[in-house]
């Protein structure tokens, strides 16, 4: 199972992205700046986007899904129940999950956006797919909720799964980096070797560096386990 983009390219305007690499089964994360083309680049693996140039070459990827920053864009259901059913989800379950239980009768527009994004994540990942597209999943979270996810993600059993952000604080842990710079998609490689080479890695992971550290992944936890190791070893 893999995603393979070929030589691909995509051109809008003066804006152009480019990007050559495989996407294999595991957790890949794409960091880059605002307006970098992290969202472009999502697109395009969901098939929502054609590319200019090249192509985006799926392997034994059957079921695909794109997950929206905003989660309102998501909503087909007229009540909490309705919106986790869509997706084949158990709203019960779901609600249960997320802390809506008392609400499955509610519009999910009377949902703060949290709430709905909670609603949404649930819904989404309580299904099983073999391409899982998540651009900026963390945006609208508190940093309980961003924990909760990066364990549900985590947990995520099999498929690919592609997160797009700029989340600099609660990350999961993750099996491969990607950088987008300028247009251009970086591939630095499997974690933790890909580590070093990360330039929007979070301050904490980045001083971590800087004091000699070597974690195992790109974690807080990491980071104080590696710290802990060295202590152990002076």
């Amino acid at each position: 199972m893999q995603v393979a983009c070929e030589s691909l390219t995509f051109t809008r305007g003066e804006f152009t992205l480019s990007c050559t690499g495989i996407f294999g089964p595991g957790l890949h994360l794409v960091t880059g700046r605002v307006g970098s083309g992290k969202t472009t680049l999502a697109l395009l693996l969901a098939d929502l986007l054609h590319p200019s140039s090249g192509r985006v070459c799926l392997e034994g990827v059957e079921r695909v899904t794109l997950s929206f920053q905003n989660p309102e864009y998501h909503v087909t259901g007229a009540t909490v129940r309705a919106e986790a059913a869509s997706y084949g989800a158990d709203p019960d379950a779901v609600a249960d999950a997320v802390g809506l239980s008392g609400r499955l009768d509610d519009d999910p527009f009377a949902l703060s956006r949290g709430e709905l994004k909670r609603l949404h994540l649930a819904s989404l990942l309580s299904m099983s797919y073999d391409l899982l597209v998540l651009d900026e999943p963390f945006s609208s979270l508190d940093c309980v909720q961003k924990h909760r996810l990066c364990r549900a993600l985590e947990e995520r059993g099999g498929g690919i799964t592609v997160i797009f952000t700029h989340e600099r604080q609660i990350l999961p842990a993750v099996d491969h980096l990607w950088e987008v710079e300028g247009g251009t998609v970086r591939d630095l490689g499997a974690v933790p070797g890909a580590i070093p080479h990360w330039r929007h890695a979070p301050p904490y992971l980045k001083q971590a560096l800087a004091r000699g550290l070597a974690p195992h992944n790109i974690t807080l936890k990491d980071i104080i386990e590696a710290e802990a190791a060295c202590k152990t070893h002076d």
